[in-house]
């Protein structure tokens, strides 16, 4: 019986692995650059996703950080043509104005993506009650609405 020997990855999985080992360990002045190439890669599914693991790595270290919006420009400017990416990057910085208490609009939280609604409900750094009761009101979907009014009822509780 002769077909593929399961031992032996794609090798696009090899290039994956050893995407995210290299923005792991990059340095910030060339970041840009490393994320330029491995968006090159001729199998765009897996640069994306490298790419988005990598923003999701430096999301967890610097979403409160002053350098964050530096950062997130850089990045805007890197992936500018990558749609998933450019919404992964926008929602990131929602969230960041959200915990922050900057300014956002509920069409900016009712417009956003499941992901970024089930993340807002979940994710400790959101404390907003008018995020639950939008959410809970008019999230995308059941989970969504479900969880937010859990938060909620969490957030009315707390003592004051």
């Amino acid at each position: 019986m002769t077909g593929p020997d399961l031992d032996e990855e794609p090798p696009e999985h090899l290039r994956f692995r050893h995407y995210l080992r290299a923005l792991d360990g990059v340095a910030e002045a060339d970041e840009a650059d490393l994320v330029t190439t491995v968006l090159r890669d001729p199998v765009m599914s897996m640069a994306e996703s490298a790419v988005n693991h990598h923003v999701e790595r430096r999301v967890a270290q610097l979403l409160t950080d002053p350098t964050f919006t530096a950062w997130a420009q850089m990045m805007a400017t890197v992936v500018a043509d990558r749609s998933f990416l450019v919404r992964r990057l926008n929602e990131w910085t929602l969230l960041r104005a959200i915990a922050l208490r900057e300014p956002w609009t509920a069409e900016d939280l009712t417009g956003a993506s499941d992901w970024f609604q089930r993340t807002a409900t979940t994710v400790e750094i959101v404390t907003a009650p008018e995020v639950f009761s939008l959410l809970a009101e008019r999230g995308r979907t059941r989970r969504v609405r479900n969880a937010a009014s859990r938060r909620l009822q969490r957030s009315d509780q707390q003592p004051s």
